[in-house]
């Protein structure tokens, strides 16, 4: 199955493509090819079959995946329910580390309720989450395989 953001570093910069071959490059299909052009892709005259530029198709869908993007500030972490960044309910985030260095924020959406994830380095947390109470959880001891086998 194809990602959901069609990665334009696929495209050459200096081709000419058709719909089906920029839709087989991508390995989308030419429908989807069809709604970016409805959407603002420009071809390179309108005469068929269709042809579009690779550079012009590379920057739509760089433009593209760059807008869909939504960073979050400090003291916020992204909801996956709310598709928004939102606050962390009662202003309480857990970290559980997984190195050393580098854990993961979890906290409940103050919003709907639901589960928040980010990632988050230890050194940087008061950087992230500021004015918010961190409570950093103990890691638990892995389960470890058995090497040496007595016969």
């Amino acid at each position: 199955m194809a990602t959901r953001r069609a990665n334009p570093y696929r495209v050459k910069l200096h081709r000419s493509y058709s719909v089906p071959e920029l839709s087989a490059c991508l390995k989308v299909h030419a429908n989807t090819v069809r709604e970016w052009q409805r959407a603002g892709l420009k071809p390179i005259d309108k005469a068929n079959p269709m042809l579009f530029q690779g550079a012009a198709v590379r920057a739509f869908l760089s433009k593209r995946n760059a807008d869909r993007k939504r960073p979050c500030g400090s003291g916020l972490i992204y909801c996956f329910r709310c598709r928004v960044p939102c606050a962390p309910a009662l202003g309480m985030v857990d970290y559980v580390p997984l190195t050393t260095a580098s854990g993961n924020l979890r906290a409940l959406c103050e919003t709907c309720g639901g589960m928040m994830h980010r990632r988050a380095r230890r050194a940087d947390l008061h950087r992230i989450m500021p004015a918010i109470d961190i409570r950093i959880l103990e890691v638990t001891p892995r389960l470890t395989r058995i090497i040496h086998r007595e016969r």
